[in-house]
């Protein structure tokens, strides 16, 4: 179990922030996917995962999650999203094998246009290979609850 949790660690490096582990065998990743700043307001989206290892059942538990988060003055206009910030394309499939898809954004702030793409199951994917290496089950939770 020491060589799984030493090789998600090493995983955790091919994104911001990496994993960290909490009180005994659950791993946090929260990282910022995109930000966006204007006028006295900013916008983030951010992808958190969380996953336990439970050793007696040989068992991964993993739970994901995108948040979108505002603060500040909106500039108003016809779509609410504020600031010009807004997903033109989302596609995605929930279901108990996990969110599967991606999300493109696009929006245009004062004249600049940002674009970026991130797809939901890369992360999952690689923590499944890693935990069926090593021996354990990969569950998926849509319930973050099952994981403490």
């Amino acid at each position: 179990m020491e060589e799984l949790k030493k090789e998600l660690m090493e995983l955790g490096k091919n994104y911001p922030g990496g994993f960290s582990e909490k009180r005994g065998n659950l791993f946090l990743l929260d990282f910022i996917v995109a930000e966006r700043k204007a006028f006295l307001r900013t916008d983030r989206l951010t992808y958190s995962a969380k996953l336990k290892i439970d050793e007696t059942k040989k068992q991964l538990i993993f739970f994901e999650i995108l948040k979108e988060s505002g603060a500040g003055m909106s500039s108003g206009g016809l779509d609410d999203y504020g600031s010009g910030f807004g997903f033109k394309v989302e596609k995605t499939k929930i279901g108990p094998g996990g969110r599967e898809g991606s999300i493109e954004q696009q929006s245009e702030l004062f004249g600049k246009k940002y674009n970026y793409s991130f797809k939901f199951e890369k992360i999952r994917n690689e923590i499944k290979e890693l935990a069926e290496k090593h021996g354990f089950t990969f569950t998926y939770t849509l319930n973050e609850r099952e994981i403490r």
